[in-house]
């Protein structure tokens, strides 16, 4: 869809010319249509408030005279509700219309952030409160998450799918990296009951936006045989996919020990050896800021081998754990995480262009509730693995141990001939809203809904 306004007429008063000619209309771009726009701006919006979320609730509980392991479980809750939900969602997504079920998981988190806040800016919240306002968030996005990556997959098609990607999850890192700072800085400025207030309120603002999405283009869903006969054909279709079960199995190994290694490790190591949080913090920022800037590469690059590419590109990963079983110094770190940031937004583009291109639209959420599964599924079980390994083996070991599980998952992943072969489909899409034929090739190729 583009959007044009006429320019206003000339002055008649103008001594230059009795007639000016007309300004060029103004368009979007064409891959930013209604609902990739709407989907976008709510997205950053949550991504900021939840960020800042994270640190908050983190305070909350310390502050209720929590220690280290109570808000190992309230994170723990979360995740745990996440995992054993998410192909509940992915089903359900594909069973209802996407738009509803993202609403309805919007509101959910509303009202369990809402809660938590008012139990934090009222009262003396308890463990076993806090515990389960945390599982209901962490079932809120089971259902969100398979329904959204659908949502944005069905938004876009052609050739510039992977630019609008791009953008996408470029927003999504700046705000991420905005939200901690700024979530931070309140938390230390007005408390964090006020900045999980922050929270449920931009979950409010992003339900309400997102009722307009439009699904008219989208075929109506037609009845199956039941939810686990759904859940059943999504396993199918994952299944069938080599390239597909291989990938998400490799990350479910990468997410997990690059999670620990960073999670666990780089705070130890840097409060040993780089002079405590702040230049840890630095260097988290360094891959934030790498995010952004691999977001702005993949709008221009379009690798032909989209999985080829992608997955060449996760062999920096391991840099990270290497870097901190070394120790490197302060400003060595900083540019690994840096390169880091850059890479896994070239994977995670070409990745969601390859998910774009090849399932068909009416299993998007399912195939993508299996993607989310494998990549978190064994956070928790590596993070709580993390400390006896150190007792065990050593913290530089165990640093290198996870360098190499990356490498070797990766290089696993290259044996499979569709990782290696699967390009990226040429198409010749016309953009239809109001725009001669001529204008959208010259513009995009992509057909926004």
């Amino acid at each position: 869809m583009t959007s044009a306004a006429a320019s206003p007429p000339s002055s008649p008063s103008s001594p230059s010319s009795p007639s000016s000619p007309e300004r060029p209309r103004r368009r979007r771009p064409a891959w930013a249509g209604r609902n990739y726009t709407l989907l976008a701006v709510a997205s950053f919006i949550t991504t900021l408030g939840a960020h800042g979320a994270l640190i908050a609730s983190t305070f909350a509980v310390l502050e209720a005279g929590g220690d280290g392991g109570d808000v190992g479980l309230v994170a723990a809750a979360r995740t745990l509700f996440l995992v054993v939900f998410l192909l509940v969602g992915g089903a359900v997504a594909d069973r209802f219309p996407r738009h509803h079920v993202m609403v309805a998981a919007n509101a959910l988190n509303f009202l369990s952030q809402g809660a938590f806040a008012l139990l934090v800016l009222h009262g003396e919240p308890r463990l076993w409160q806090m515990l389960a306002l945390s599982a209901l968030g962490g079932t809120g996005q089971a259902f969100f998450n398979p329904a959204a990556e659908g949502m944005l997959m069905a938004s876009v098609s052609g050739e510039q799918a992977s630019r609008a990607f791009a953008l996408f999850r470029m927003g999504m890192s700046g705000a991420a990296v905005g939200g901690a700072a700024l979530g931070g800085a309140m938390v230390a400025a007005i408390g964090p009951g006020w900045v999980l207030a922050f929270d449920a309120a931009a979950f409010a603002v992003a339900g309400g936006l997102r009722m307009f999405l439009d699904v008219g283009h989208i075929a109506p869903r037609v009845p199956g045989s039941g939810l686990l006969a759904d859940m059943r054909d999504g396993w199918k279709e994952f299944t069938g996919r080599p390239w597909l079960w291989t990938i998400v199995a490799q990350f479910s190994v990468v997410v997990a020990v690059v999670g620990a290694a960073e999670s666990v490790f780089g705070p130890l190591v840097a409060r040993d050896e780089l002079g405590g949080a702040g230049p840890w913090g630095i260097a988290l920022g360094a891959f934030g800021v790498g995010t952004v800037l691999g977001g702005l590469l993949m709008m221009r690059w379009k690798p032909r081998r989209l999985l080829f590419a992608a997955t060449l590109s996760v062999f920096s990963l391991a840099l990270p754990s290497a870097a901190l079983a070394i120790p490197v110094p302060l400003g060595v770190l900083i540019a690994v995480m840096f390169v880091s940031g850059v890479t896994i937004e070239i994977f995670g583009v070409s990745w969601i262009t390859a998910l774009h291109q090849e399932i068909p639209e009416d299993k998007l959420s399912r195939v993508s509730a299996y993607d989310w599964f494998g990549s978190v599924a064994m956070v928790p079980l590596a993070t709580a693995l993390a400390g006896p390994a150190e007792s065990a083996f050593g913290r530089t070991p165990s640093l290198w141990g996870c360098a190499a599980l990356v490498v070797l998952a990766t290089s696993a992943v290259l044996f499979v001939p569709d990782v290696r072969n699967l390009r990226r489909r040429v198409t010749t899409d016309v953009v239809a809203s109001g725009v001669s034929g001529d204008d959208a090739v010259k513009e995009s190729d992509l057909t926004p809904r």
